[in-house]
């Protein structure tokens, strides 16, 4: 059985970790690198940390942010925002990330997942989906710099388009659903994880442990990622853990430190 992984992400902004509901109406929720050691210690299985507004700024992730960050984890840590190059992957490696994040890169330049997976190895490589329901065509739609701006990919062909380049893994965000609390998008994390033949991170929705369940449980999900919750201290990793094992999934289990 593969084991479920729990992750905490940081959305960052200004130097400060942010959380708001469908991408806006940010919120501060921290310093970034006291909460990532904070994960560290309390049971997450990985951790992610996006720039959020690296990309629609047109500049670069804060290399030095993630240095801090890395030093304090034990755990896999993956990067993104910002990251527009071979060689912007290669400085964020070096500054401590396991993986780089890619998404209004990829979208503008499709040919750089393949470059990344030839160079690092498609384990390294993490293409972030932005996706968000349109009434009009029925379908998921994908959206990139931080979304802002929709773009012409359906969520399906794209996520399947990544995969042949040599994307490793999916990260998979419901903007409809994104800080709302009442649940992940079964529906378009079905759809997706079914899709694909790499592991799937579900993102945006996390409310309550019963929500990772209902995910592990209802798709293919490798991963369910969650942010606002974990950082407000309204559910706990461990706890999180205890209620999949409880129900038969398995997860790395580990005393809090």
């Amino acid at each position: 059985m593969i084991t479920k992984r729990i992750i905490p992400c940081l959305d960052v902004k200004d130097g400060r970790v942010v959380k708001g509901v469908s991408f806006v109406g940010l919120r501060d929720a921290g310093d970034p690198v006291e909460l990532a050691a904070l994960y560290d210690r309390t049971g997450a299985d990985e951790l992610v940390f996006l720039d959020i507004s690296a990309s629609h700024e047109g500049r670069k992730t804060m290399i030095d942010v993630v240095r801090q960050a890395a030093s304090k984890l034990t755990i896999p840590f993956t990067v993104g925002g910002g990251i527009r190059s071979v060689e912007d992957m290669t400085e964020t490696l070096r500054a401590g990330a396991d993986k780089v994040s890619l998404n209004t890169a990829a979208v503008l330049n499709p040919e750089l997942i393949h470059e990344g997976a030839r160079r690092f190895g498609n384990q390294c490589i993490v293409v972030a989906i932005d996706a968000k329901y349109q009434e009009d065509t029925g379908t998921w739609v994908v959206y990139t710099h931080g979304g802002r701006e929709r773009t012409d990919w359906n969520v399906l062909d794209w996520a399947q388009h990544v995969v042949e380049l040599g994307a490793g893994e999916i990260l998979l965000t419901s903007m409809d659903q994104d800080g709302q609390k009442n649940g992940f998008d079964i529906a378009l994390v079905k759809a997706v994880s079914d899709t694909v033949s790499v592991p799937v991170i579900a993102s945006g929705g996390a409310g309550s442990a019963q929500d990772f369940i209902d995910v592990f449980t209802q798709t293919k999900a490798s991963a369910a990622l969650a942010a606002s919750i974990f950082h407000y201290e309204e559910v706990g990793i461990m706890e999180v853990k205890a209620l999949l094992r409880d129900r038969g999934e398995e997860v790395r289990w580990i005393p809090t430190r």
